[in-house]
């Protein structure tokens, strides 16, 4: 996973290591005499200032990728920890999911409207006991609530909320 980043910072040393030797080369034909300052100009731009720009360039590219890529990865982790979490239990706390993880409620509430997105997490959650509820589809799917049985309304995109318990039910899309 850090592959791009190292090879990015290699790429980025080895056009400085390149720019250095050049200058040193071309330093010392200088001070022996044998190479004139537009020489060394047109030595130092061609072997050195060029091979950095390209060298670097790519290496900064490719250390940029490599950091969005560890970030994405980061993302990836987190939301099935999340996901682990509520299911290998059947229920976990808002509250121990958000000390468990080191979140906001605002970042753990859109992990898991994300999750219900792709369709990898169904249930609900109960905000007076503040609960997730890992449910299957078909139970979420009914008309009643699974947490009071009451009857639900749809609320949003692939959320619906139960009037009676305050139950907000995620049913995946689809």
């Amino acid at each position: 996973m850090a592959q791009g980043k190292t090879v990015g910072l290699v790429l980025m040393a080895a056009g400085v290591i390149i720019l250095i030797v050049a200058g040193m080369f071309i330093a010392s034909g200088m001070a022996a005499g044998e190479l004139q300052t537009s020489g060394a100009i047109l030595g130092l731009g061609l072997f050195g200032i060029v091979p950095l720009l390209v060298l670097g360039g790519a290496g900064f590219y490719l250390y940029r990728q490599g950091l969005a890529e560890a970030a994405m990865m980061s993302d990836v982790r987190r939301k099935q920890r999340i996901l682990g979490l509520i299911q290998s239990q059947g229920q976990a706390s808002l509250e121990g999911l958000l000390l468990e993880l080191k979140l906001t409620r605002e970042q753990l509430t859109t992990d898991i409207a994300e999750l219900v997105q792709q369709g990898l997490f169904t249930g609900y959650i109960d905000w007076k006991k503040l609960i997730f509820y890992s449910s299957d589809a078909a139970k979420v799917g009914s008309a009643t609530c699974p947490n009071c049985g009451g009857t639900r309304e749809t609320v949003g995109k692939g959320v619906v909320a139960c009037p009676y318990c305050g139950a907000s039910l995620f049913i995946p899309a689809g």
